[in-house]
């Protein structure tokens, strides 16, 4: 057993990443300190889920450049203090920072001072976030700092693993040892999104239900969806869209509900949902939609979305993008040109016609995707987390000998 810290700068339990690698750590029996982000009324301190929560009242918001990397700036300070004042009381083994910032890790600073090794988990390419999110060229100088930025990090931390093996081969071209870095998918939580839990839901036969689930910005494409049910609104007079989420695409959303006159087919939540309530929409669900926009960005992530809706048994129709085509191919998924409301609505169209290829595609999905799948995913991420920790006596604990 371990002592093991978790820095990330966004918010638990509402992080399902987060849920599984900390709920994998204490089935493994470590103990498990988390620091993150909170507000007002969550408790600065708490209990949950087996560990001890530590929330600092610094969350990120919205607004210019400067002020994210205020933000980002003044989390890594405060993570940093409280880090320094945990890791004296309590001598981690470990300490895990998941990204993004990346330079989020120097928060481990006095830990590893004190012995603790450091584990970074790059959750994100921030460089080429950065060139997507402000349209900026890769060789503009923020782009470039991210970037060194990047390579000091991963340099400073004794293990790291990243979603894919498309964002390790990236870390790679900029200099990431190669036995430094590996691969943790980020697979559905299958304690959450488990079919078997709705088995009552079935598919309804008066409509023909699409979902989307996840932020209402630009880059995921969401009006993209809206745009393709507009242009099938006669031809598929019972198909519908629910759409789950929220963002600055909200207003666009609704002008195009209007526009298409698509107001009792298209049914927009008033915000994010509990994940209960997100499940069981999913559920009910015939199809899927992953409608990300892609870029360079994108062509290195994979989404969430995808793994949960494969989890719950659904057939999915994403955009195509180079790494959803190195681990699915169309066996598997439908996929169209990326934000292309005609090639989408042929999407929906074949799914709509053959059932058949609907079942066929997930049970397809399901065979493809069994390796990528949470429970043996945990096992790589547990086997660096183990790989990491220090021999009895390397942590100065008395070592039985035989009598």
């Amino acid at each position: 057993m371990a002592r093991i810290c978790l820095i990330r700068q966004g918010r638990y339990p509402q992080d399902p990443r987060l849920h599984k690698e900390i709920q994998a750590l204490i089935g493994a029996g470590h103990e498990v300190d988390m620091i993150c982000a909170g507000s007002a009324p969550e408790a600065r301190f708490e209990r949950v889920d087996g560990i001890d929560l530590h929330r600092l009242p610094i969350t990120r918001r919205r607004g210019s450049p400067l002020r994210y990397v205020f933000q980002y700036a003044a989390f890594i300070v405060a993570a940093a203090v409280l880090a320094a004042k945990l890791g004296v009381r309590r001598r981690y083994d470990v300490v895990q920072v998941n990204s993004p910032p990346e330079a989020l890790v120097f928060a481990a600073l006095v830990p590893r001072l004190l012995g603790a090794r450091v584990l970074l988990n790059l959750l994100e390419c921030m460089p080429e976030f950065l060139a997507m999110k402000y349209r900026l060229r890769a060789t503009h100088p923020a782009v470039r700092l991210m970037t060194l930025v990047e390579r000091a990090s991963i340099a400073f931390a004794d293990r790291a693993f990243t979603c894919n093996s498309l964002m390790r081969h990236t870390f790679l071209t900029r200099g990431a040892p190669a036995d430094k870095i590996e691969e943790v998918l980020l697979s559905a939580d299958e304690a959450i999104f488990d079919p078997a839990l709705f088995p009552d839901e079935g598919r309804r036969s008066e409509r023909f239900d699409l979902i989307y689930t996840g932020t209402l910005e630009e880059s995921l494409g969401a009006d993209t969806v809206v745009r393709a049910v507009g242009l099938l609104r006669d031809e598929i007079p019972n198909l519908h869209l629910r759409i789950f989420g929220n963002g600055t695409l909200r207003p666009e959303i609704e002008r195009l509900i209007a526009e298409f006159g698509l107001e009792g087919r298209v049914e927009l939540s008033r915000g994010f949902v509990p994940i209960p309530e997100l499940v069981a929409a999913v559920a009910t669900a015939d199809v899927g939609v992953v409608p990300t926009k892609r870029n360079a960005y994108r062509d290195l992530t994979h989404s969430t979305k995808m793994f949960d809706l494969i989890a719950m048994r659904k057939p999915v129709i994403i955009a195509r993008t180079r790494s959803v085509e190195a681990y699915f191919d169309d066996s598997c998924v439908r996929s169209f040109e990326s934000a292309n409301a005609q090639d989408l609505a042929r999407a929906i169209r074949e799914l709509y016609a053959d059932p058949g290829l609907c079942e066929r595609m997930v049970r397809r999905a399901a065979e493809v995707s069994e390796p990528y799948r949470w429970v043996h995913q945990r096992e790589r991420y547990l086997r660096i987390v183990a790989e990491l920790i220090p021999s009895p006596v390397a942590r100065h604990e008395p070592v039985v000998e035989d009598a």
